[in-house]
């Protein structure tokens, strides 16, 4: 492919499969299947305060994937991740988290660990974290500063990838 198919590629779209939800499905099927191939002793605290801090990291990711998502929905742009984007959003949670999405999908994975004492959820997260990273948010930023240039530089510069 020339250089300047590839270039106008990008500026159309990150990527041509929407690799999150592949990755997410992936990773927790594999998790599950773990669990019951492989299951490991959760390291953590079996109390009712470790609980809680479980669930609340799960909510909050939960709170987050749809604040997220009503955000991008308000500025009229697509949340899927092989579309290109319309609109460079820079408020909600994208004032302060440039993926937000990925962000709540790898807490609601940690809260799902703790409260169900997989630890192969854990293992999950990161490796969703890694791979997603890889396979789409570093293809997304190519395709934002292509789209919108100074304005993504200047956005990347005030915000932070993941936390």
């Amino acid at each position: 492919m020339a250089s300047d198919d590839k270039n106008r590629d990008i500026a159309e779209r990150p990527s041509t499969v929407p690799w999150p939800p592949i990755v997410l499905a992936g990773v927790v099927i594999a998790a599950i299947a773990l669990g019951y191939i492989a299951p490991l002793p959760w390291p953590g605290i079996d109390d009712q305060s470790a609980h809680l801090v479980g669930l609340g990291i799960g909510a909050a990711g939960i709170v987050l994937l749809i604040w997220a998502l009503l955000t991008l929905r308000g500025h009229g742009t697509t949340f899927l991740p092989d579309a290109g984007a319309t609109t460079l959003v820079t408020t909600g949670p994208y004032r302060r988290f440039r993926n937000p999405i990925y962000l709540a999908d790898t807490m609601i994975l940690l809260g799902a660990a703790e409260v169900t004492k997989n630890i192969w959820l854990v293992i999950a997260a990161a490796v969703f974290a890694a791979l997603v990273t890889w396979l789409a948010i570093l293809p997304e930023e190519r395709h934002l500063e292509h789209r919108f240039g100074d304005a993504y530089r200047d956005y990347k510069s005030k915000s932070r990838r993941w936390i």
